[in-house]
């Protein structure tokens, strides 16, 4: 029979993550793997595809090498690095080089399916498809083609973005170069990142290629409901600002 830590083994050599103990020994005793001699490398990539899907408060080790630090979101210390790898969750994303208006007008041209190609608005509904599903599909064709653009611009960013690690530390994280991957209609919330040394400024997380890998996956329960609520946070945040 293949031990656990054989499937924790290969877990860490290729991704990277600690699994917490007791939830490799859940998903070993669960039903679906523990009738059948499945080898190793098998067994870790069904766990890798649910640790991906899994609140990582409760897959993951909290172990102090593996979790930020309690005191990362601290703006009076000027700049550190992170040691190590360290994996966390996408709580929360947002493109701050577009205005709200400018991502709320393309949010209304996803809900009418609509995307716009130069000047020219175009229709982009198949039949069959709901409109996100249309529209998701154009945007992805057109960032490898040049074509249309379902957003009006390019949707990339830079993003900020609300991190947390399996210790539940938050800590907000900011792209400071292009990140292929990260991308309002690309990253869900639940998706999972490996920080690697990343540097820390003023209580910020510097983002870049070279200090974070995109490993996937999404929470469903946290992506669908902040999708569908997305139009209304950035309407209240205008109402808010024409308030001032």
């Amino acid at each position: 029979m293949t031990s656990p830590d054989q499937v924790a083994a290969q877990i860490l050599s290729t991704k990277s993550l600690s699994v917490s103990q007791t939830w490799l020994n859940a998903f070993l005793s669960s039903s679906s793997t523990s009738q059948r001699n499945i080898p190793a490398s098998a067994l870790a990539q069904t766990a890798i595809f649910r640790l991906l899907a899994s609140d990582i408060k409760e897959s993951l080790s909290k172990h102090r090498s593996c979790v930020l630090p309690v005191n990362i979101h601290d703006p009076t210390v000027q700049e550190r690095r992170l040691q190590g790898s360290i994996p966390v969750q996408v709580l929360d994303i947002e493109d701050i080089g577009t205005s709200l208006w400018s991502q709320i007008e393309a949010i209304e041209r996803v809900e009418r399916g609509e995307a716009i190609r130069g000047r020219e608005i175009v229709r982009t509904i198949a039949v069959g498809e709901d409109s996100e599903t249309s529209e998701n599909t154009r945007s992805n064709n057109n960032s490898t083609s040049g074509g249309a653009s379902a957003s009006g611009n390019s949707g990339y960013g830079p993003h900020r973005l609300i991190l947390q690690d399996a210790a539940g530390t938050m800590a907000v994280g900011v792209e400071i170069q292009r990140i292929d991957g990260i991308a309002l209609e690309k990253l869900a919330i639940g998706a999972k990142l490996l920080l690697r040394n990343a540097s820390v400024a003023r209580g910020m997380v510097l983002l870049s290629p070279a200090s974070v890998t995109l490993l996937g996956g999404k929470i469903e329960a946290l992506d669908k409901p902040w999708r569908e609520g997305r139009k209304a946070r950035l309407l209240e945040r205008t109402a808010g600002v024409e308030g001032e």
